[in-house]
């Protein structure tokens, strides 16, 4: 049986990606207002995005998703991804591996 693992979000201090598990992969994202990661995928995952606070764009392939604190997003992480925070904002994402095609 798998340990429980516990992670404290605010402990955390790489920026602006953080890993908080390597399995299922989650990474805590903290961008400052008008930064932007560039376009990118991750083609064996899938993404679950979570605005934990502030307010992102988030473009996934050719759509951009106005997404704030509360709101969940899942993608095909085969699209390529490309988050813009339009204030300080924090997202956690999970990314489970592929297991189909």
């Amino acid at each position: 049986m798998q340990p429980t693992d516990v992670s404290t979000l605010a402990d955390l201090d790489d920026e602006p990606a953080a890993t908080v598990f390597d399995e299922p992969r989650t990474v805590r994202l903290h961008l400052d207002a008008d930064q932007r990661l560039p376009p990118h995928s991750h083609p064996d995952r899938h993404v679950v995005f979570v605005a934990l606070d502030g307010r992102f764009a988030l473009d996934v392939g050719d759509e951009t998703h106005d997404v704030q604190a509360g709101d969940v997003v899942r993608f095909d992480g085969r699209r390529e991804v490309s988050p813009l925070a339009e204030t300080e904002s924090t997202a956690l994402l999970v990314l489970p591996e592929r297991v189909d095609d």
